[in-house]
């Protein structure tokens, strides 16, 4: 299982100064390329691996980080120990050592008076943070929430919201409500909140309808195909939405505006390559093209 597997690897470098991708995949019974792919999910979460390559090359924790519990909240490890706790149903007993290896760090993860504040900390940028906690404990005490909210299409709204989960998903937390300035269920980008105030006002929760999405633009959908010599900064940019392709990283995404489409791609040079759609390669073309030209115009100083 990967989770148990990723939690073994950091154990792993905890334990050792430097450790190869050949060990980790003889011990953990994978190939080289999935040592890979983990070691970037791990540095995902927010664990700092470095990378070192030649004849002593492998991987190590960076200097001055250390994984200890104290380095960990309760609330940390109690969200990874209850999503695994809610894959035990589905999964049997295949989440149980990765489990047993939390409780080791922190016995009382096994009550569930532990487990009442559960936020994954380590999944959200600073900056996000508080505005996570505070809306977990406005769902929790039923509190309407107001916000100042810009969408993927660059759209700014105000909104007032009965918050009703809070989700995370590849890497990215949402806000699921019912807003009632557009009157109906809809998800919220925590990072896409620029501001946010908790009101006194209460509410009394109502099953979420599902209804369709009326706010979004349908947007640009891309299929990009990365050199990977510029895999990390992909990862970054585009996390859960890329595929290891053999020597290239393929990603799938949407694009809201053509403008900002044309300056990530354009800044990676030669190291992408437009696989779809083909309206999105000759707007990227006419692109550098005016670049050029703008650049191959006399300037004021070239001017006899």
């Amino acid at each position: 299982m990967r989770l148990e597997r990723l939690l073994g690897m950091t154990l792993e470098l905890m334990a050792k100064k430097r450790v190869t991708a050949t060990e980790l995949a003889a011990k953990f019974e994978v190939s080289v390329r999935t040592v890979y792919r983990d070691v970037e999910l791990i540095n995902m979460a927010g664990i700092p691996v470095a990378s070192f390559t030649g004849a002593d090359g492998g991987f190590e924790l960076m200097d001055g980080y250390f994984l200890t519990r104290q380095h960990f909240s309760v609330d940390d490890l109690s969200v990874i120990y209850t999503l695994l706790k809610a894959m035990e149903g589905s999964m049997g007993g295949a989440v149980a050592p990765a489990m047993r290896k939390l409780v080791s760090l922190h016995p009382g993860l096994a009550s569930e008076g532990s487990r009442e504040a559960v936020i994954l900390s380590m999944s959200a940028a600073e900056s996000e943070r508080d505005r996570i906690r505070r809306l977990f404990q406005a769902i929790r005490q039923s509190r309407i929430v107001r916000l100042a909210y810009t969408s993927a299409s660059g759209t700014p709204s105000e909104r007032s919201v009965e918050p009703g989960n809070l989700l995370w998903e590849k890497g990215v937390w949402y806000l699921e409500g019912y807003c009632r300035s557009r009157r109906g269920k809809r998800y919220f980008r925590t990072s896409r909140i620029t501001e946010l105030e908790v009101m006194e006002e209460t509410f009394i929760p109502q099953p979420l309808l599902d209804e369709p999405e009326q706010e979004e633009v349908q947007g640009i959908q891309a299929h990009l195909r990365f050199d990977l010599s510029v895999r990390t900064r992909v990862l970054e940019q585009f996390p859960g939405e890329c595929t290891y392709q053999g020597d290239c990283v393929e990603v799938r995404t949407t694009f809201y505006k053509k403008e900002y489409a044309l300056s990530v791609i354009t800044s990676y040079g030669t190291n992408v390559e437009i696989i779809s759609p083909d309206d999105l390669q000759r707007d990227v073309i006419a692109h550098i093209e005016a670049i050029r030209q703008h650049y191959a115009k006399p300037r004021g100083g070239d001017r006899k």
